[in-house]
């Protein structure tokens, strides 16, 4: 419940902040601030690091695809995308993972059930993108949404990876030292691409980032690898299913954003779909 809630919320954090940090300037300041508070942690509490199999292939993977990759296209597609669409598309995930890990783990096979769960979802995004999103904002969101699904598509090939190769490992070093990759490959984009654009500091910006950093990652992530440590992969990503009925209704009440009835219809069979993917 806890994760669910604070996901559900920083869909609409991410948005505000971005009305003063850049897309990268913003991944790589959130996840700066969540791995230096984690690493003190770490070595507060005397957790080893790097010293398990397969923990440095681990940092390296999950930095990249999960934390880089994915949170680097969340935050520019919000750019555009209102949030609560963001939220809707990104859980996919669950189902994502369900696929991945009917492949990749032996002791998660996918049965009848789930598999057609995963179809009504896929249906749910087919028909979100039946939409006029000329209602939504234009056609740069349609291409926001586009890109958009890549994300959850990382963060299920990572989650898969880290379920299958990271069970010995600790839960604060899968989230801090990803999180310390992720803030210097993003650093890197944003010295790039955002050099023009600088950082306009104020009252909502930095309680949005220390929202998402502290809440929204040091807490959310030490306890989403601690649940794939002793729950089964697809089980722990269901978390995602239930996070865009928070985030809808946050974006619609604070962030007056729009939502169709046709959106909604989308978001129902995703969301559904998921649900009887989970059911037993």
């Amino acid at each position: 419940m806890l994760l669910t809630l604070i996901w559900g919320t920083t869909w609409a954090a991410i948005r505000v902040g971005l009305a003063g940090l850049p897309p990268f300037k913003g991944v790589a300041l959130r996840f700066a601030i969540a791995s230096v508070l984690l690493l003190a942690l770490a070595w507060w509490r005397g957790i080893p690091l790097g010293r398990k199999p397969y923990e440095r292939l681990l940092w390296v993977v999950n930095g990249v695809l999960f934390f880089s990759v994915s949170f680097g296209v969340v935050y520019w597609a919000e750019q555009s995308v209102p949030s609560g669409l963001t939220s809707v598309l990104f859980s996919l995930f669950p189902l994502l993972v369900a696929l991945l890990a009917h492949v990749a783990l032996p002791a998660e096979r996918l049965r009848a059930r789930a598999g057609v769960g995963a179809l009504i979802g896929f249906l749910g995004v087919a028909v979100i993108f039946s939409e006029d999103f000329r209602k939504l904002g234009g056609e740069h969101v349609l291409f926001g949404c586009g890109v958009l699904l890549l994300s959850p598509t990382v963060s299920a090939i990572s989650s898969v990876a880290i379920k299958r190769f990271g069970s010995e490992i600790h839960p604060i070093s899968l989230a801090a030292v990803p999180m310390a990759v992720c803030a210097a490959v993003m650093a890197v984009l944003a010295l790039v691409f955002e050099a023009g654009r600088p950082i306009t500091w104020s009252a909502a910006t930095v309680g949005s980032l220390l929202y998402l950093a502290i809440a929204g990652s040091c807490v959310t992530f030490t306890l989403y690898y601690w649940l794939l440590r002793h729950l089964r992969a697809s089980r722990v990503a269901l978390l995602a299913y239930a996070t865009p009925v928070i985030a809808v209704l946050t974006g619609i009440v604070l962030l007056d954003e729009p939502f169709t009835w046709r959106l909604a219809a989308g978001a129902a069979l995703v969301i559904g779909g998921v649900a009887l993917a989970a059911s037993r």
